[in-house]
Formats: structure tokens, sequence, C-alpha cells
């Protein structure tokens, strides 16, 4: 795994920073070097197992491991979480569904000790990327978590802020890592709004693209369609300052 996350030694930090300081969000794009990009895809998407992530209105969100979206009682209660995450944002209000690998929750739990997964959460607090992120986004960042999500057909992330203050949220991040032929049409784009609800910016789920933004700042990603392939893969989560 030595390759598995080595950042790119020309990138221009200093253009990058003062586009995150106009607009408190940047995409980063050729982050990582090839070598690293692809070895780090490889990791998402042969080595992931596959769980998902549903959530509606202001309720806990659920998150179902693999094993348990392949029982019957789970593809019932993953049946029913969908149906309330769609009733909910049929009205406007908040609600998601994606494919996820909760990283974090996994080291934590040990659900599979020294697994590539732990190895680049390891690097995603490590100095070089930190050192990255506290540079382009001019915070003093320490600590970052994170997921592997996949957002395939019929997934999407509703409107939200991330209004986690209290936590210490600062930043969150996408690192993108989906497939290089990615149309517009299949959607899963990272969108901006302003308080009237217009789009101000949106970044395209490009391969190896680091995309930074503020937080709170509403923002959703959008709906992919039922004829989208797969391969909007990523590694999403937040960096938070002491």
């Amino acid at each position: 795994m030595k390759t598995l996350f080595d950042l790119n030694a020309a990138l221009d930090r200093k253009a990058l920073a003062a586009r995150f300081a106009a607009t408190g969000r940047v995409q980063v794009r050729d982050v990582l070097t090839d070598e690293s990009a692809r070895e780090l895809l490889a990791v998402l998407a042969r080595g992931t197992p596959w769980g998902m992530a549903v959530g509606a209105g202001d309720g806990k969100p659920r998150s179902f491991r693999a094993a348990e979206t392949r029982t019957p009682q789970g593809q019932e209660e993953l049946s029913q979480a969908a149906r309330r995450a769609e009733e909910h944002s049929a009205r406007g209000d908040y609600g998601f569904r994606f494919a996820h690998y909760p990283i974090l929750t996994a080291l934590q739990e040990g659900w599979n000790p020294g697994s590539p997964h732990e190895i680049l959460l390891e690097h995603l607090n490590a100095p070089a990327f930190m050192d990255l992120a506290r540079v382009v986004t001019g915070i003093d960042l320490v600590k970052a978590d994170g997921q592997a999500t996949l957002f395939g057909p019929t997934h999407y992330l509703g409107r939200h802020i991330d209004s986690h203050v209290a936590e210490r949220w600062e930043v969150a991040y996408v690192l993108n890592l989906a497939r290089d032929d990615w149309h517009p049409d299949w959607g899963g784009y990272l969108l901006f709004l302003d308080d009237e609800g217009d789009v101000v910016e949106g970044f395209k789920p490009r391969f190896n693209a680091l995309n930074l933004f503020r937080v709170p700042q509403s923002h959703l990603v959008s709906y992919v369609p039922p004829f989208a392939p797969m391969g909007r893969l990523a590694v999403t989560g937040w960096l938070r300052s002491k």
C-alpha cells in the first residue's frame, strides 16, 4: 500500500487557497498521483463491502451493513427506510439514500483490522494531507473522519448544510474517484445553493478530484437516474479543528 495516498507534488497550493478564500469551496483536480488514485479506486471498487445509508427528516439516519442488506429482514427494513426518505423528499424535507462503508465506525468497532480502508484513514490524518487541507483552507484543521460512498442509480443526498458546529466540523471533503467518462446526464453532481434555491456552483464527480468546502453551506448531491451506470465512487467526510 505504499502508493495508496501519494499527493501530487505539482499542486498550485497558492492558487487553490485563493479560490477557497474567495468562495469557501474549491475542487482540487489530480490531487493524488495517478498511480495512487488507481490503487485507491481498486480498493473502493473491488474491496469494499457496501452497505446502505438512508435518512429521512430529523430522525436518526440508518446505516445498514452489507450483510444486513442480504437478509429478508434487512431488505424489508431497508425498503421501509428508503420509502420514508422518498416521502420526506417528496415534501421538500431532507432525505438521502446511497451505498456506503463507514470507515471510522468500522475502525472503532474492529470490523476488519488492518484493512486498506483503515490505512486510508491513517493517510487522511497524516501530516501530508492535513497540511494540504490547512494551506488551502487557511483553517487550523487537526482531524479527519471518513466513509466510502457509492452513488448508484436512484441514489441522492438532499439539500442540507452540515451544521455540526458543536462537533467542530469546519470543512467537508469529497475525494472523487468517479469513472473517467462520467456524463452530466448521470447526475451525482455536488451542487451549492443560494438562499433562493438557485445553483451557484456545481462540481462534476471527476476521477481523482478533491472537493473542499466550508460548512455550514447549503448543498446537495443530485439524483442519479435509473439509467446511470455504477461508478460514482468517493471518500467523503469532515475535517475538524481543535
